[in-house]
């Protein structure tokens, strides 16, 4: 698996980021169609290194979640300064004295709750109504090509095709 923090790339794949090479070997309109076909690969002893799967026709879809109000912002605001107050409360009260832990906790969890509410106030309160809803984003493809490296890229292609048919390894 591979990510920001999956550590030094494998051996043969590239360091920065690079357009992908090889040859249209399955085009499909779902990531799922994508990825069960390249473990349709894998599960006929395909060699799975010399593929890839392109997202193609990039959109950032935006899909809003509700109304913000200052209700909605205030509560927010103060569930999220609550979490840090009672980390640092906690924190204060193992390593100060112990006639003093639970009283930490509860301070901690007060600053916590007051300085997360005025925050968002006056983060929400600067828009002025320009963003009265909440949302949430994510890049999807129009579709998802499957690349294989010229060597392997007939056998692949076979392989799935096989695959549409229904036929089995």
């Amino acid at each position: 698996m591979t990510g920001p923090f999956a550590g030094r790339p494998a051996a043969g794949q590239p360091r920065l980021p690079t357009p992908p090479t090889g040859w249209p070997i399955g085009s499909y309109e779902t990531y799922a169609q994508a990825q069960n076909a390249v473990e349709y690969l894998a599960s006929n002893e395909f060699e799975v290194a010399d593929v890839t799967i392109v997202g193609v026709d990039l959109m950032l879809v935006e899909r809003v979640v509700g109304r913000l109000t200052w209700g909605k912002v205030l509560g927010t605001g103060a569930v999220s300064g609550a979490w840090m107050g009672l980390f640092i409360g906690v924190l204060l009260g193992l390593l100060g004295p112990a006639e003093m832990n639970l009283l930490s906790v509860l301070i901690g969890l007060g600053i916590g709750v007051l300085f997360g509410t005025t925050f968002a106030a006056i983060s929400y309160s600067v828009t002025r109504g320009r963003r009265d809803f909440s949302s949430a984003s994510q890049l999807v493809a129009g579709r998802y090509d499957v690349l294989c490296q010229p060597r392997n890229a007939e056998r692949g292609r076979d392989l799935l095709a096989r695959q549409a048919m229904g036929q089995t390894g």
